[in-house]
C-alpha cells in the first residue's frame, strides 16, 4: 500500500540546517570549518544563567509550568519593556515560548486562517515562509532592496495587489540587519491596524544594535492589536535553551494559551527558571555585542578585497548580505564550494529570496575575532 505524504509536510528546507549538516559532515572528516553560516552566539550562556540551572536541577522538581510560561519570568520581561523602552506591557499578555520558533507557529495559528495572505519582506528569514505555507496561508514574497533599506515599509506595502490579513516585520532583520527608526515602527504598525492588517513584530535581534536602538512595536496605542515576538536566543546568548516570548494583543491572549497547551503544554521549565537570571548580566550581553561590532569592522574591511564588495547595511543583528551577482547565479553551488575549497561555510541567499537569491549570501560574524580574520583571509586567497 502506497502511503501519501501531506501536502502540508512539502515545504522547502531550512537551507542554513543543510548547510551546517555539510560543515559537520566535512568536520567529522577531519577537515576544519569556520563557521559563518549559522547566526547563534558562541560560547557558554551567561555565568548567571548557568548558576541558577544548576540550582534548578538540584533542588527542583522541573515539572510542567502553565501554559503560557513562569509568572515570575512573564513579570520580569515586563519589567524589561518599561526600562528598555519606556512602555508598559501588562504581564497577562506576555507568553513563554519554546523560542521564537515556536512563537511564530502559534501568532501564525491564532491570526491567520487557510487562505489568508501575508506579507513577508524578500530577503528575509526563510521560516516565515515555510510555516504559513505548512498551515495553509498565502505568503505574499515581497522584493526589497536599497530603495526601502532592504525593510517593509507603509509605501511597499501600499504597492500590493489584493488584500492582506498581515504582514511580519523584523528589525534589525535576518539576513540583511537592516533596521526601522522608531518612526517607521509606529507608521508601519499604525497604518497596519488601520487597514485591518494584523502585524506580527519579529524582534528577536533587540539588544544587537550598532549606534542606535531598536525601537519596538510593543505597547503603541496606535497599533493595539500588533504582535511581538522576541527570543532569548541572540542577545541574551542562550541558542539551544530553545526559549522566546510573544506580547500579545489582549483579542489573541486565549487563543494562543489553548493552542500552547495542546501543543506544547508548556515551554521547559529549566530554561525558564534560568533564564529570570539573564536580565542581571547586562555587562556580559553587552561586551557581546562590543565583539559583534569589532567581528563587523573587521569583515567590512576584508570582505571587499575578497570581492564581497556589495553589502546590505548591517545596522544590527550579525550578519552581512552580499551581492555576489558579479561572481556566480548560482549561491548554492557557490556556497558549497566554498566550504569544500577553503573551509568557510556561509548560507546561500536562495534562503531568503526566492527571487534574488541565487545571487546573495548571507556571512554570520557571530563568532570568535579568531575566526573571523581567517574567514577573511582564506576568502581574499580564494578569490
Amino acid at each position: 500500500m502506497a502511503f501519501k505524504v501531506a501536502e502540508r509536510g512539502a515545504i522547502a528546507p531550512f537551507i542554513v540546517m543543510d548547510v551546517m549538516q555539510a560543515a559537520a559532515r566535512r568536520e567529522a572528516s577531519g577537515r576544519g570549518v569556520i563557521h559563518l553560516e549559522v547566526g547563534q552566539p558562541s560560547g557558554l550562556a551567561p555565568l548567571k544563567v548557568r548558576e541558577a540551572a544548576r540550582h534548578a536541577l538540584l533542588t527542583q522538581p522541573l515539572g510542567y509550568t502553565v501554559a503560557l510560561g513562569v509568572e515570575s519570568l512573564r513579570t520580569r520581561i515586563a519589567r524589561h519593556y518599561a526600562h528598555a523602552y519606556g512602555v508598559s506591557v501588562p504581564a497577562e499578555r506576555i507568553c513563554i515560548t519554546t523560542g521564537s520558533s515556536a512563537g511564530f507557529l502559534l501568532a501564525f495559528l491564532a491570526a491567520f486562517a487557510p487562505g489568508d495572505r501575508v506579507a513577508v519582506a524578500a530577503p528575509g528569514y526563510p521560516a516565515y515562509r515555510n510555516i504559513l505555507q505548512a498551515l495553509g496561508v498565502e505568503c505574499v514574497s515581497v522584493p526589497v532592496g536599497p530603495a526601502s533599506r532592504w525593510q517593509l515599509s507603509v509605501e511597499v506595502l501600499k504597492g500590493i495587489e489584493g488584500k492582506l490579513d498581515g504582514a511580519v516585520v523584523a528589525s534589525p532583520s535576518n539576513p540583511t540587519g537592516s533596521m526601522l527608526s522608531a518612526h517607521e515602527v509606529a507608521e508601519l504598525a499604525g497604518w497596519c491596524e488601520l487597514q485591518g492588517i494584523r502585524l506580527i513584530s519579529d524582534e528577536i535581534y533587540h539588544g544587537i544594535t550598532f549606534g542606535r536602538a531598536a525601537a519596538t512595536a510593543a505597547g503603541l496605542a496606535a497599533a493595539p492589536h500588533a504582535v511581538i515576538i522576541n527570543s532569548f536566543s541572540k542577545y541574551y546568548a542562550m541558542t539551544g535553551w530553545r526559549l522566546g516570548w510573544m506580547v500579545l494583543p489582549a483579542d489573541l491572549t486565549r487563543a494562543v494559551e489553548c493552542l500552547q497547551q495542546n501543543l506544547f503544554i508548556s515551554p521547559p521549565t529549566l530554561s525558564q527558571i534560568a533564564a529570570e537570571a539573564v536580565f542581571d548580566c547586562l555587562d556580559d550581553l553587552e561586551a557581546r555585542v562590543t565583539a559583534y561590532q569589532e567581528n563587523r569592522d573587521i569583515l567590512l574591511a576584508e570582505l571587499p578585497e575578497a570581492g564581497f564588495a556589495r553589502l546590505a547595511p548591517s545596522d544590527g543583528a550579525f550578519y552581512l548580505y552580499a551581492d555576489i551577482s558579479d561572481q556566480t547565479g548560482d549561491s548554492r553551488d557557490f556556497c558549497a564550494r566554498m566550504l569544500d575549497e577553503i573551509g568557510v561555510a556561509a548560507t546561500p541567499g536562495v534562503d531568503f529570496d526566492p527571487y534574488e537569491g541565487g545571487r546573495t549570501l548571507r556571512f554570520s560574524y557571530a563568532g570568535s575575532k579568531a575566526d573571523m580574520i581567517e574567514a577573511a583571509r582564506r576568502l581574499k586567497a580564494w578569490r
